[in-house]
């Protein structure tokens, strides 16, 4: 079965030549559709360099990175705009909510950035994440966690085939954080959505069937669970 995600001798550097040392060196990695992945390092390591390629935020020095068989390079900068939209779901350590938009409009911008204006589908998506009656709110008057519960259930919305997590717990206490991994994984397993959380959280490792270390810009396959260090 083709993987889902496959990135294939993937080198970044950062400037216009490549000099100096890359924040990606050969990288290669095969994700199957409903894995659930948790990618540890220290910082540095090219793990938040290797998820923007990923969702086409960023691009390759050189390399091949393909989502669900397709070439990001090959779909231009429209393509891959399109399938941000229609295909990725993020949630980022800082929740990155629209502070002038409800919870619910926060929700539902992401439907119509999809294509899929259905207000009946964010309310039910904020239902899910336990945020029944708190559609009206906005950002500040949320807590950390309730604006974290935001952000998944605007990542999950729009059915996407796969959600990216940059530190989702980082901007949390230890409590609510193991709370909204709960959460986010639950709602993945449920939807067969393909999860990749990058993490210094050790707790992130029994959420995971597959634990990937990075180091100096190389994965390193199924490595135990150790504190990834400052």
């Amino acid at each position: 079965m083709q993987p889902i995600i496959r990135v294939a001798d993937l080198w970044k550097y950062y400037g216009d030549d490549e000099q100096g040392e890359p924040a990606l060196r050969g990288t290669n990695l095969e994700v199957a559709a409903g894995d659930i992945i948790a990618l540890f390092g220290k910082s540095g390591s090219g793990k938040t360099t290797l998820l923007n390629i990923i969702a086409g935020l960023d691009r390759p020095t050189r390399g091949r990175i393909e989502i669900e068989g397709q070439d990001l390079e090959a779909l231009g900068e429209q393509g891959r705009t399109e399938l941000r939209r229609t295909r990725l779901g993020f949630v980022f350590q800082f929740f990155n909510l629209l502070p002038t938009l409800t919870a619910f409009e926060n929700v539902f911008l992401s439907l119509e950035l999809a294509g899929l204006p259905d207000p009946a589908a964010a309310g039910a998506a904020l239902t899910s994440v336990g945020l029944a009656g708190k559609e009206g709110r906005y950002p500040h008057e949320l807590s950390g966690g309730e604006q974290q519960r935001v952000a998944i259930a605007r990542a999950l919305v729009k059915r996407p085939s796969i959600i990216l997590a940059d530190e989702p717990t980082g901007n949390l206490d230890t409590h609510t954080g193991t709370h909204i991994l709960d959460l986010l994984v639950d709602q993945c397993r449920l939807a067969q959505t393909t999860l990749i959380m990058v993490s210094h959280a050790m707790i992130t490792c029994r959420y995971a069937q597959r634990i990937l270390q990075m180091e100096d810009g190389i994965i390193m396959e199924d490595r135990p669970c150790e504190a990834p260090g400052p």
